[in-house]
Order: C-alpha cells, then structure tokens, then sequence
C-alpha cells in the first residue's frame, strides 16, 4: 500500500496524541511500501514541535529531539517536491473549496498528493476538513 500522509498525521507517529494507536496499527496490520510527504511538511513540522514548546507542552530538549528523528527518517519518505505547477494547483482548490474552509497549507498539501495521485492508495489526515476534501477529488480516505 503507498499512502500519503499530511502533517497532522505525521505528527502523530512521533508524538503520543489522539489518533497516534490508530495510525500504528495501520502500519502494522498493512505491508506500507511508501509513504507520500509534501515538501512543506518539513516546515509545518517543525512549526508544530515549536508550538508546542512554545505553549509549554514539550521541553527544548524534547522539541530538538522531534526534529532530530524526523530528519533522520526522511529517507524512509517520497517527498512530494513544490513547484510552479503545485502552487497554481493549490490557487484553484481554494477557489474551488474555499466555502468548505480548504485553507493555504492544506491546500499545498492537497495539491502535491494530486501531482502523485495514481500512486497513492490511502490519503490520511487528522485534518477533517482535509480529509473530506480529498475525498471530493478521488482518494481514498482515512481520519
């Protein structure tokens, strides 16, 4: 199976939230041969570790730990380069979403699992929003 994963659902295979058992399980009932990452979830990642310990819920040190492992694992990810093409993309699915609420980051995200959507069988998000939406355009769905 070859899923693509936005960043609320990435997180959680590093940190123990809702939602994190239900994402192991699907690694471990499935035979995952690749994993899709968009280029901006390195960003909105790290964004995330720094919210976090900016609102006192994880140290410095736990902060820096998060990005240490997520960087040493990238090579077990298919990032999803952006380009030109991406962003125009993501302009049009906020024209076309926007009274569902499709905001920006979400909309890069969307944008890049489209540029790779024959070889994506499951789009997971923790995203409802997110998830609906991708649903609207063909994939597979998994919250």
């Amino acid at each position: 199976m070859k899923i693509f994963m936005d960043t609320s659902s990435l997180f959680k295979l590093y940190h123990k939230e809702k939602g994190t058992e239900e994402l192991i399980n699907l690694f471990k009932n499935n035979l995952i041969a690749s994993v899709y990452l968009a280029e901006i979830s390195k960003i909105e990642f790290a964004s995330v570790v720094w919210r976090l310990c900016r609102m006192q819920e994880i140290t410095e040190q736990d902060a820096n730990q998060l990005l240490n492992k997520f960087e040493l694992d990238y090579q077990r990810f298919s990032f999803i380069p952006e380009n030109s093409l991406t962003i125009d993309l993501a302009r049009s699915l906020i024209r076309k979403y926007w009274k569902t609420g499709l905001r920006t980051l979400d909309s890069i995200q969307l944008a890049q699992a489209l540029s790779t959507k024959s070889d994506i069988d499951l789009f997971i998000s923790a995203d409802k929003i997110l998830l609906q939406i991708a649903g609207y355009e063909g994939f597979e769905t998994k919250l």
